[in-house]
């Protein structure tokens, strides 16, 4: 999982920060539920062999650390605001791209996981290989970055525009 730091900032889209708003409201919310849940598990015996306690348990650790994550995300989050539309690959862009060998140019959308969640765009992390291999390149700039496989893949940024939602 990718961790925002104090010093990264993220953006995303109005709609996206909403949706991401409320999944966190909603989470927030729904801290009594498990703790209740939890407290009835425990009062029902032996902790050790109570399946239900620790399926509780595990429950409000996966929701903490969701709600830390969004907290952090949504902190770091710059709103609405466009990326300029000065031709560089970067955070909130849509990127087209060919990769050395391949006729056919792919589209994508440079940003984190949760802005492209509910949009046709596949969406790349600024922190994925490629992402990382494209960031600051110019239109018409070829950039290396290593496959799984240890291999080097070519990548020519063909276009970078900024991401309008379609909605």
């Amino acid at each position: 999982m990718v961790t925002v730091s104090d010093t990264k900032v993220t953006w995303l889209t109005q709609d996206a920060y909403d949706r991401l708003k409320h999944e966190l409201d909603e989470m927030i919310e729904n801290r009594p539920v498990i703790a209740a849940r939890i407290n009835d598990s425990r009062e029902e015996g032996d902790l050790k062999e109570n399946g239900g306690y620790h399926a509780a348990r595990e429950e409000q650790g996966q929701a903490e650390a969701r709600i830390r994550h969004l907290q952090e995300l949504l902190r770091s989050a710059k709103v609405g605001e466009k990326p300029a539309n000065d031709g560089t690959a970067g955070p909130g862009k849509v990127l087209t791209v060919r990769y050395e060998g391949d006729d056919e140019d792919e589209k994508f959308l440079l940003a984190t996981r949760e802005e492209g969640a509910e949009g046709d765009l596949d969406v790349y992390s600024p922190e994925s290989p490629l992402g990382k291999a494209l960031l600051g390149a110019k239109e018409g700039e070829s950039r290396e970055y290593e496959l799984p496989n240890g291999k080097l893949q070519k990548v020519t940024l063909v276009k970078a525009v900024p991401y309008t939602d379609t909605k």
